[in-house]
């Protein structure tokens, strides 16, 4: 079993848009679960294409508390544990309509903790509280603003693995989420465009890591939509260049991925016989590797 007390987390992220990141996130939760491993998806991204694609519409337009309340209000934070809801395959910490002020309200959180932090600047923080919803200088627990995912993540107990969706954008609720989980598991097309995509992933990782003294490592990632193209072979080589201490897995295009998500399920349970499902198991197994998991027999 897994040596920590914590679950296993990682961040799915990358934010190139149409690398097909919340379908490999939805996936690589549904072969964690066929490992037998209790998965909590926690779809972060304000958008909740993750929500919609589990099947879960009405989470998304629930009433408060949400997961925003949860994210950025310390004494709401308790109420996470009403808001997971279950699914055939994993449990979901859904995302809400109102995830859709949550990068406004943890970038004001952010200017309010510098503040707080060095006295030489002379704006009182609280000057900044008529512009937010939640916080307030005493929300604040530390020199930055990320701490909010991590806090909610420690109010749940039960889980093997924590499997966060990011945004497809870089900015305070990206960075929660890697914070949160020091690990990310990165989705990429075998397209010229990704280079600039990971170069920018990778600045913004070591930003992080300058400003939290937190080391974020990568566990692997997934080319996605892999065609028979000398573009994707190309790539495929490049990517194994940049990442060559970390697996590199090829998921093949297959119409059958997108079937599942308007199923809302994972291709586990929609299609295990899909060529690129064993790709996923694959993922999943070095998962567990990396994270110390005893070798269990898949379902």
């Amino acid at each position: 079993m897994h040596g920590d007390d914590r679950p296993a987390a990682l961040c799915v992220t990358n934010a190139k848009g149409g690398t097909g990141k919340t379908t490999v996130a939805i996936n690589v939760a549904g072969a964690l679960n066929q490992r037998d491993r209790d998965v909590l998806f926690v779809d972060l991204d304000p958008q909740g294409n993750a929500t919609e694609g589990l099947g879960l519409v009405e989470a998304y337009d629930a009433a408060p508390p949400t997961l925003f309340d949860v994210l950025t209000d310390p004494e709401q934070r308790s109420a996470v544990r009403d808001l997971i809801v279950e699914h055939d395959e994993m449990d979901v910490l859904p995302s809400n309509v109102d995830m859709l002020q949550a990068e406004h309200e943890l970038t004001l959180a952010s200017v309010m903790a510098t503040l707080e932090a060095d006295p030489s600047l002379s704006m009182d923080p609280s000057a900044l509280t008529p512009l937010t919803i939640n916080a307030s200088p005493e929300t604040l627990t530390g020199p930055h603003a990320l701490g909010g995912l991590e806090a909610v993540l420690d109010e749940l107990t039960g889980y093997d693995y924590v499997v966060v969706d990011s945004p497809p954008f870089y900015g305070q609720l990206t960075d929660t989420a890697i914070y949160a989980t020091g690990a990310v598991l990165i989705p990429a097309l075998t397209e010229a465009t990704s280079e600039r995509a990971i170069e920018l992933l990778f600045d913004q990782i070591a930003a992080l890591e300058e400003r939290t003294d937190r080391t974020v490592r990568e566990v692997g990632v997934v080319a996605n939509r892999v065609e028979s193209t000398n573009e994707d072979e190309e790539m495929l080589e490049w990517l194994g260049a940049v990442f060559d201490d970390v697996p590199v897995w090829a998921v093949r295009k297959r119409v059958a991925l997108q079937r599942a998500f308007s199923a809302g399920q994972s291709l586990f349970a929609y299609d295990p016989t899909v060529d690129v499902a064993d790709v996923f198991l694959e993922v999943a197994t070095e998962l567990d590797r990396q994270f110390g998991f005893a070798e269990e027999i898949t379902r």
